[in-house]
Parts: structure tokens; C-alpha cells; sequence
């Protein structure tokens, strides 16, 4: 925030600069986990680090793993974690893919704990879609990587909490089952790209989106004409998103 100083009575006023912001970015996957730091306007300052997800992917060995990153990465100011679950107010209420003693976890609290630092975490495809969206219409982000993670944008705002990885896809076998990392390894690529230009026809007709974005780890599996209004994007968005978290207002609503 800038300051304003008066110099005298004459109301005669200067504005302070700002002081760069650092962010460390992190995303927390079911097979790894990242990090780097950003600049105020969302630039790489450092290489990306990354270690496995621990397993058992408790909350202690992956808080653990973050800290480390952290310490390798440098100084920073503020934090932002992409979590691959359901994340409220900085509290985890579901982590499909990690080890089941997650719930109720305070990440967010714990991790400024440990960093000394303002910290915000949020559902990982949230983040991603964060670090994509165009801030127009109606914008759906899927996540293909250990599960499937989504994220829904209208004119910009995400609707919260939106889990499509475990509705039922395809008869009684759900979006993560069919799609997920381990169903790519059991049915091979062909007939995985087959499975997701399937949902892809599917998600078009539930949400009639403007734009659907695809990211993840295993996007880079994706050998399908996708059309105009389907794209691509790095994994790196993933942490790129990291940035927006602190543009946006947080989950009590406060604004930065």
C-alpha cells in the first residue's frame, strides 16, 4: 500500500515508492511438488526447484519438503501454495491424492509458522486457472496430472469448491478414474486422448464455456485437434497463478 505524508500545511503531499514484492510460488502435486520465486509482476526470479511428493504424503513430510524448497529458493516476502484438494480459509478439507490425515489441516497457519511469512493457499487448478484466465465469459480449467483438477471462472470470478474429479464421467467410473495418471499408465495414450476428447465433448455441454484450458502434468500427453476455444498451457502456470492469489481478495474477502 502506498503512504501519503504531509510536509506541511499547505497539504504539499509526495508518494513513497513501492518496495519490490517477492513471492514464493508453490504447487503441491500428488507426484511433485514446486517452487520459485516471482516478481511483483509475476516473472521468474530463480529456476524452478522440485522434489517428490513424500510418501506417505503426510502432512508433516510435505510440509517438511516445502520448508526445504523455501530455504533453497532465497528471500522472499510472501508465499502463495497451490494444493491439490479443497482448501477454506486456508484450511484443508479434501486430498485425494495424499495421505488421508489431511483434513482439518491448517496449512496456511502452519506454513507462516515456519516461513515467518504471509502465506495463502488455494486448490491448485484455482491457481493455475488464476495464472490463464483472460477475465472474459465463461472460462473452465482442467488439471490432468496424478487426478484431474478443476476450476470455474465467470467474467473472472472463480466459482468456488467446483470438484469434478470424482462425478461420474462414463458410467459409473468417474473424471479422476478415467483420466487420472494412473488410467493413462493402465490404457496407454491413444485410448487416454480418446477418453479426454470424450470429456472434452461432455465439459462443452455442462458448461457451455467460452474457454477451456488444459494444464497439468500430463498435458503434455494431449495428441488431439482440440479446437479454437480449447487451449494448452504450461505447467508452470501452476505457479505463475501464485501472483494473482494476492491480486485477488482473499477468502475472508479482505482486499490487499
Amino acid at each position: 500500500m502506498s503512504r501519503l505524508s504531509s510536509r506541511s500545511s499547505n497539504s504539499t503531499f509526495s508518494q513513497k515508492p513501492l518496495m519490490p514484492v517477492t513471492t514464493l510460488a508453490v504447487d503441491i502435486g500428488g507426484t511433485g511438488i514446486k517452487a520459485i520465486l516471482l516478481d511483483a509482476e509475476g516473472n521468474p526470479l530463480t529456476e524452478r526447484s522440485r522434489v517428490r511428493t513424500p510418501r506417505p504424503a503426510t502432512p508433516q513430510a510435505v510440509v517438511a519438503a516445502v520448508v526445504k524448497l523455501a530455504g533453497e529458493q532465497g528471500m522472499f516476502d510472501r508465499v502463495s501454495v497451490g494444493f491439490p484438494g479443497v482448501v477454506r480459509q486456508g484450511v484443508v478439507h479434501t486430498a485425494p491424492n495424499l495421505d488421508g490425515s489431511w483434513q482439518g489441516m491448517e496449512l496456511a497457519q502452519v506454513l507462516e509458522k515456519l516461513l515467518h511469512k504471509p502465506v495463502r493457499v488455494a486448490n491448485d487448478a484455482d491457481v493455475q486457472g488464476l495464472g490463464v484466465i483472460q477475465g472474459r465469459g465463461v472460462e473452465l480449467v482442467i488439471t490432468l496430472g496424478t487426478g484431474v483438477g478443476s476450476a470455474l471462472f465467470v467474467d473472472g470470478r472463480l466459482v468456488p469448491n467446483l470438484e469434478l474429479a470424482h462425478h461420474p464421467f462414463h458410467g459409473d467410473k468417474t473424471y479422476e478414474e478415467e483420466l487420472g495418471a494412473a488410467a493413462l499408465h493402465k490404457v496407454g495414450k491413444k485410448k487416454w486422448n480418446h477418453r479426454l476428447s470424450r470429456a472434452v465433448a461432455v465439459l462443452s455441454r455442462v458448461f457451455n464455456y467460452d474457454v477451456l484450458y488444459i494444464g497439468g502434468g500430463n498435458a503434455k500427453k494431449v495428441a488431439l485437434d482440440l479446437g479454437p476455444n480449447v487451449k494448452l498451457v504450461s505447467n508452470m502456470a501452476g505457479l505463475l497463478g501464485g501472483i494473482a492469489c494476492w491480486q485477488s481478495p482473499d477468502e475472508q474477502g479482505r482486499p490487499d
